[in-house]
């Protein structure tokens, strides 16, 4: 059930997203997000989910209950304080559970002493409140060991502790049955170099430190989180603490998927592995990002810009060989291989240009891709990312001016109006290297699709309508609309543009450069 104290290469991962994460801002999830995300992180391959603290209220109670009865590979943790009742409603929160932990525990630093225990009932010397919080603490952890024989023992504040005291507690807590101490940098108050000196002496200088684990829970105040973590690895800690995106009190907390890709990237630097399915990664971001607060695109790891580059030097090395600028495979952490890893903007290369362009189906020479490159600058220099879109619309020109104009749209006039009114349109063409101009009038279910209709009678072409698409160019009542066709004559498919002040011109100029495309392809 629990973990194994000598293997001295595995650390194994302690999440509590569903506890410590909801203590984000404005997040709260309910009992049905919580096994949602419980699921996920069974997946994911966590050693622990601490799933919440059961004493704060009926819907975390609930939680744990359901996550302890339906979750079965990880140890399923509850919080506590180091009160009875606390442990006691833990205790039957946990009841079902295959594996598990309570996590109790007790402020040892001098400003947490004083602040929580100012009481006089506790002591009224520091050194008497001190003797009072080591006498809550074994009392707690035996309390806690009569409902499982896997209990953590949480020593808060210990970033900024008396560390002869923290020592103290410690042993204390181990004699009393703890199979894991946690050393928290509750305020994120810590220096990785100090912190991992921390761990290092709580490793040396704690006589029964070997019948327990040494856990890391690292807040992120001042942005080193997983610095702390990861030297805390470094000195003996064979448990890490975070949750999924980083989310926590305050600034949040270590984010699992960093620690975890850290150890990974750097296998060469910590010789450390955990037992996480990183794969699950980029999916369990996304859905705890679903629930509670928003990724940010430049987050390390699971940002959707993580992967991406732009520049010019750096889309050309990235595509000569990926390990260029890229310390990570995308796929590694569970990014759909669709997801594109070139961000088009005015910095981007020809290279990169040249390889979208390829991975969109067109073929174009070096000369022809210089061409093209100068007119992609001008619309990137005007917006702040060139999409796909663009790239279609800057070729489609091109073949346009190559396209001849076998018909030309001289004249059109639709109505519509009432269920009692068939829409009506006429039309005339004027077709290349004939004198006169063709006129023709159809009906249809709407004025467009009388016209298209029409179109269709003129030049004898049956067109299948397989797209249709109408927007805004320019703002206010006269704004210009753009329309963009899609059809298809015996499998070969055509795409034209046009726009008007009116909508019905637009959508004939629309089908009639795409009618001309079309005979150019056939």
């Amino acid at each position: 059930m629990k973990q194994n104290v000598n293997d001295g290469n595995r650390v194994y991962v302690f999440d509590t997203t569903l506890r410590d994460g909801e203590q984000t801002g404005s997040t709260r999830m309910n009992a049905d997000e919580k096994i949602q995300i419980a699921r996920q992180l069974e997946i994911l391959g966590v050693d622990v989910i601490e799933a919440g603290f059961p004493i704060s209220s009926p819907e975390d109670y609930k939680a744990v209950e359901l996550i302890a009865a339906e979750i079965k590979d990880p140890i399923i943790c509850g919080l506590t304080r180091a009160i009875p009742e606390d442990i006691e409603v833990c205790g039957r929160a946990l009841s079902k559970a295959k594996k598990p932990r309570i996590h109790t525990g007790i402020g040892v630093s001098d400003i947490h002493i004083t602040g929580k225990f100012g009481d006089e009932k506790y002591g009224t010397t520091l050194d008497e409140k001190k003797e009072t919080i080591i006498e809550m603490a074994v009392s707690a952890v035996g309390l806690a060991r009569e409902y499982t024989d896997d209990v953590e023992f949480y020593a808060e504040d210990a970033g900024r502790a008396d560390i002869s005291y923290l020592l103290t507690v410690i042993e204390h807590a181990i004699d009393a049955g703890a199979t894991t101490v946690n050393i928290p940098d509750t305020t994120g108050y810590s220096i990785p170099k100090q912190f991992g000196a921390l761990i290092m002496t709580v490793r040396e200088s704690v006589p029964n430190i070997g019948r327990a684990i040494i856990s890391v829970h690292c807040h992120n105040d001042l942005g080193m989180a997983v610095a702390n973590t990861l030297s805390g690895i470094e000195n003996g800690a064979q448990q890490a603490d975070g949750t999924i995106n980083g989310i926590g009190e305050r600034a949040g907390n270590a984010p699992i998927e960093e620690i975890v890709m850290a150890l990974k990237t750097r296998k060469d630097y910590f010789n450390k592995e955990t037992g996480i399915n990183t794969k699950e990664i980029y999916r369990t971001c996304r859905l705890v990002s679903g629930i509670t607060v928003p990724i940010s695109p430049y987050k390390a790891v699971s940002g959707d810009n993580a992967h991406k580059h732009s520049s010019g030097i750096h889309v050309d090395g990235f595509l000569k060989k990926r390990e260029t600028y890229q310390i990570m495979d995308k796929s590694d952490v569970g990014f759909p291989e669709d997801r594109e890893s070139i961000t088009l903007t005015s910095r981007t290369g020809r290279h990169g240009l040249g390889h979208r362009l390829e991975e969109l189906g067109y073929e174009v020479s070096r000369e022809e891709l210089e061409e093209v490159y100068q007119r992609f600058l001008g619309i990137a220099d005007s917006k702040k990312i060139v999409t796909d879109g663009d790239l279609e619309a800057i070729m489609e020109d091109r073949i346009a001016e190559q396209v001849p104009e076998v018909y030309k749209l001289d004249y059109v006039h639709a109505s519509g109006g009432s269920e009692h009114i068939i829409p009506t349109a006429t039309v005339r063409l004027i077709k290349d290297g004939e004198k006169e101009p063709q006129e023709s009038a159809d009906c249809g279910d709407g004025p467009i699709d009388a016209v298209y209709n029409t179109i269709d009678g003129i030049t004898g072409i049956k067109i299948e309508l397989v797209g249709y698409n109408i927007s805004a160019v320019t703002k206010g009542k006269d704004a210009v609309g753009e329309v963009i066709v899609r059809i298809r004559n015996n499998g070969n498919v055509a795409r034209g543009r046009g726009s008007s002040t009116d909508i019905i011109e637009a959508s004939a100029f629309a089908y009639v450069n795409a009618l001309n495309r079309l005979l150019y392809s056939i």
